[in-house]
């Protein structure tokens, strides 16, 4: 009896890093032993470290199993077989080398890649000649880097300014988080999030609003914050960066400077002609 065809290839399905699913088919006949499942470890695999492919119930009896990369069993995507009562390992066409099989069906990559991100199979069978075939997912991530951030303006006017603050990276497949004085940044009902939160509005820009932001980018592996940027907001615009208060009341002080100066100017000028001019002469006594 030749076996059933493989089954159809399946849809993309995106890495969540999760345990891995994993589909059950039956090949001849169906077995009684619990469901064979694949569990990835660790759950969230980082590039350039080992994931081992650790196999549950595997079936007794057995003797062989093989690996796949994809989902369905195809001899050219074949990593490895292993005979079990020759303790052979066969490699097959995608063997690469940085993979290693254990006697309880587990399969070990290492320094894994992006490249190896994807589908893989377990097909194992035993001596009546029984398969079972159990068909995971498996994701690497790349380390994100460190991201950078943009403003539309850093030193503003409070309720006139609308602030745009823009978090930089290059990574995908990441989330975006906003902190404010190293704090996760409270949003306010001034303050807006873009889709994936890569930008941030604040309209209008009021003083609570002046300090210290950061944005930080994470995948499931790793995170890191951009360098701070600082707001400046002030009450109104002026060169000297004051308020217009306090402005006023120092043009105001000079000028009664400048009156005061002037009145003692003129009342010294009137007492020095007085003496350049002869004796002071006493006023004349009050009529009688």
């Amino acid at each position: 009896m030749e076996p059933p065809s493989a089954p159809p290839h399946r849809g993309h399905i995106p890495c969540q890093g999760l345990l891995l699913a994993v589909s059950l088919s039956t090949f001849w006949n169906t077995l009684t032993t619990a469901q064979l499942t694949i569990e990835s470890v660790p759950t969230n695999a980082a590039e350039g470290k080992d994931v081992l492919l650790l196999v549950h119930n595997l079936p007794g009896n057995l003797a062989a199993y093989g690996w796949y990369k994809g989902d369905r069993v195809d001899p050219d995507q074949q990593i490895a077989l292993h005979v079990i009562e020759r303790l052979e390992i066969i490699p097959g066409p995608l063997y690469s080398g940085r993979e290693r099989m254990y006697p309880n069906g587990s399969l070990l990559l290492q320094k894994v890649t992006q490249e190896d991100t994807g589908y893989y199979t377990l097909q194992v069978i035993n001596k009546n000649f029984h398969s079972e075939v159990g068909t995971g997912q498996l994701c690497i991530y790349k380390p994100v880097a460190q991201p950078s951030i943009q403003a539309s303006n850093i030193t503003v006017t409070e309720q006139k300014d609308v602030v745009v603050l823009t978090c930089l990276t290059n990574d995908t497949g990441i989330s975006i988080q906003w902190f404010f004085y190293n704090q996760s940044l409270r949003l306010t009902e001034r303050m807006k999030l873009s889709h994936e939160n890569h930008t941030l509005t604040i309209d209008p820009i009021t003083r609570e609003d002046a300090g210290d932001y950061q944005c930080e980018v994470s995948n499931p592996v790793t995170s890191i914050k951009s360098d701070f940027i600082t707001l400046a907001v002030s009450s109104e615009k002026n060169t000297t960066g004051l308020p217009v208060r306090a402005i006023a009341c120092i043009v105001i002080g000079v000028l009664v400077g400048v009156v005061l100066v002037a009145a003692l100017g003129y009342f010294l000028f009137l007492t020095r002609t007085s003496s350049i001019g002869g004796e002071r002469r006493s006023p004349p006594p009050p009529w009688k």
